[in-house]
């Protein structure tokens, strides 16, 4: 849901850019496809746009080797699979913040969800919803709990369960964000955004207009065939995501329920929220991806306290009503 949450301004301003940039106006800008989704670069750093893509392509395929629950050689495909291995820098940072937020969050945060993921049909092998008896997710959530695994002192990822899967999907691409940030920083660029699948860092200025970086968060109407923005923010040295489920569900063909993609890994339930999308604003990207993916699952009034008690990120949810949407918003938004 994050995909397509914010994409659609930046699909926009995309088109905008380009065309300034037939004329030498604007950042350099690049596009492509990366971990499932498209990314968009735009960028006054020191690098051509070829030698970015060359460094950006290697750090994809890096992380995708490291995290991809969709290739099947991958680390972490080969850790669900019960193999041993030594996990690279990258899968360690991941745990590392993962943990984290899964303690903060009182468990509403955790990548070892995946049983439950697969069992409703949103993992690597899609199938057709059915609906999950009570006995069903009580044997699935033996397997869910990040304290079912740890990172021993060799590097390795141990399960106290052969059958823990793992799923770094709701905080890999804001990791890769931050990585491609840092990279582009360190080659002199001052004034840039990096945006992969929705997930956005902006640092400085947009070099085409000297403002500040504009980024748009949708409507949240899953029957409108046009994409419209609910609001429009400023953004500047700081990374915000946002997740939500009015698009992402699949239905029950026989009952006609839907099971929306955000499930809570402390009941092993698809989430039924009035909660229609949650964004976060903070310095890094791995923290806002993770915590809109948490802000989904949580109910408004523990997102609130634990938000407001966090002085590293900002929240923005859109509720739903009788009459329409609402705005909450934490105290620094």
């Amino acid at each position: 849901m994050k995909i397509i949450l914010i994409q659609h301004l930046m699909l926009a301003s995309l088109l905008i850019v380009t065309t300034n940039c037939q004329v030498n106006k604007g950042p350099k800008i690049i596009n492509g496809n990366a971990l499932g989704t498209t990314y968009t670069i735009k960028h006054d750093s020191n690098l051509s746009n070829n030698d970015l893509i060359f460094e950006i392509d290697n750090i994809l395929e890096d992380i995708n080797n490291s995290m991809s629950t969709y290739d099947k050689d991958s680390d972490i495909s080969k850790i669900n699979n019960g193999y041993l291995i030594q996990v690279d820098q990258y899968f360690r940072k991941v745990y590392e913040k993962s943990f984290e937020i899964w303690i903060q969050t009182g468990g509403a945060f955790d990548p070892t969800v995946g049983s439950l993921v697969n069992a409703y049909g949103f993992g690597p092998d899609q199938k057709n919803i059915k609906p999950l008896s009570e006995t069903k997710i009580d044997s699935l959530l033996q397997l869910t709990g990040f304290d079912k695994i740890k990172l021993d002192d060799n590097g390795v990822i141990v399960k106290s369960n052969k059958n823990v899967k793992l799923d770094f999907n709701a905080i890999a691409k804001g990791f890769t964000v931050d990585i491609i940030s840092k990279y582009i920083e360190k080659q002199g660029g001052k004034n840039f955004l990096v945006e992969i699948g929705g997930e956005i860092f902006a640092k400085g200025i947009n070099p085409k207009n000297n403002q500040p970086w504009k980024i748009g968060i949708e409507y949240p109407d899953s029957s409108s065939l046009k994409r419209k923005n609910y609001d429009i923010y400023s953004l500047n040295d700081k990374a915000i995501a946002t997740s939500g489920n009015y698009r992402h569900f699949r239905l029950d063909k026989i009952t006609g329920k839907k099971f929306y993609h955000t499930i809570d890994p402390r009941t092993g339930k698809s989430v039924q929220s009035k909660i229609l999308s949650a964004s976060v604003i903070s310095s890094d990207c791995i923290t806002a991806d993770a915590w809109a993916t948490s802000l989904m699952v949580l109910s408004l009034n523990e997102g609130i306290n634990l938000v407001e008690s966090n002085s590293n990120i900002e929240a923005l949810w859109i509720i739903s009503t009788d009459s329409g949407f609402k705005s909450v918003f934490s105290s620094g938004w």
